[in-house]
């Protein structure tokens, strides 16, 4: 359970440092240029949940909402990487596959390039520069 929140293996300090840039670049982009508007989840939005056919309308777009800022801010800052780059992921996923779906794909690639590096934290996890880093570093595991 410690590895799947605050990582595993170490990689090579230049690895951790390209990991820092694109980790803090697309959670602090998302969170900032997405997410945080969307907070809290306004009646509007609930509404559209709802029209893409989410049952309990309210609960999904308050877990949309979780994913795209709080999710993606634990992301930048490299806290609970795995399980927050997770989270994104999903909220993206649903982004680009469900309400993006009859849309060109320029309207869905942000959607699909936050996937993408959702993913890749959640297998590579923060590395050494980040909170997850720090409390690995800390309690030596």
């Amino acid at each position: 359970m410690k590895t799947i929140l605050f990582g595993g293996k170490e990689h090579s300090r230049s690895t951790d440092a390209a990991l820092t840039f694109l980790r803090m670049f697309a959670g602090f982009s998302l969170a900032f240029a997405h997410g945080l508007d969307k907070w809290p989840a306004s009646e509007g939005f609930i509404a559209h949940v709802e029209e893409l056919g989410f049952p309990l309308p309210v609960v999904w777009a308050w877990a949309a909402v979780v994913g795209e800022a709080i999710a993606s801010l634990c992301m930048g800052l490299g806290l609970f990487t795995r399980l927050s780059a997770f989270m994104m992921g999903a909220t993206m996923f649903v982004a680009a596959v469900i309400n993006h779906a009859d849309d060109p794909y320029g309207a869905a690639e942000k959607a699909y390039l936050y996937l993408a590096i959702s993913l890749l934290f959640v297998w590579l996890g923060a590395g050494r520069y980040s909170l997850d880093g720090l409390v690995r570093k800390k309690y030596d595991f």
